[in-house]
């Protein structure tokens, strides 16, 4: 049996709609891509229909990604998360303060499925994700990602 997959309620809900709209709308929309690369003849040198054939099966592969997840998940309680005692938690909502540069940032500590850096949703499986779990305010973490090295206080965990 697999790995359950992380996620909170709003990853589900993403997740869900992706899911809706691949099969309802792109599949419609690969489906007449091909219809009309195969009006053009001769499939062996038709590169519309080989991109259309690309594109339906990398659709495919996302959906059946997608139905996996819904198949095998977890719900991460954000709630429950934040009144844990142990510390940080999948969950968490963390603030940290580089020890370099005193930068500041937030991160919500999330699956690795549902790790967005842009939306500031950090994976539990990432290098600081990994350092922060079980960790407490005033706590400071160090590890090395990608080249270099890092090294952070918690300032915060809600």
């Amino acid at each position: 049996m697999s790995k359950a997959t992380l996620l909170t309620k709003e990853g589900l809900l993403e997740f869900q709609k992706e899911l809706q709209h691949l099969k309802e709308v792109r599949r419609v929309e690969v489906a007449a891509k091909l219809k009309e690369a195969i009006s053009y003849g001769d499939l062996s040198e038709n590169s519309e229909y080989e991109d259309a054939r690309s594109e339906q099966a990398q659709l495919e592969i996302r959906i059946a990604e997608l139905e996996e997840i819904m198949k095998n998940h977890e719900i991460i309680d954000t709630k429950k998360a934040s009144k844990k005692q142990t510390g940080v938690n999948v969950g968490s909502l963390v603030t940290i303060v580089s020890l370099d540069d005193d930068k500041k940032e937030t991160f919500r500590i999330v699956g690795s499925t549902e790790s967005d850096i842009f939306e500031n949703k950090l994976s539990n499986e990432s290098p600081i994700g990994k350092t922060l779990i079980g960790k407490d305010v005033g706590d400071i973490i160090k590890g090395q990602a990608g080249s270099g090295t890092f090294e952070y206080k918690i300032v915060e965990i809600k």
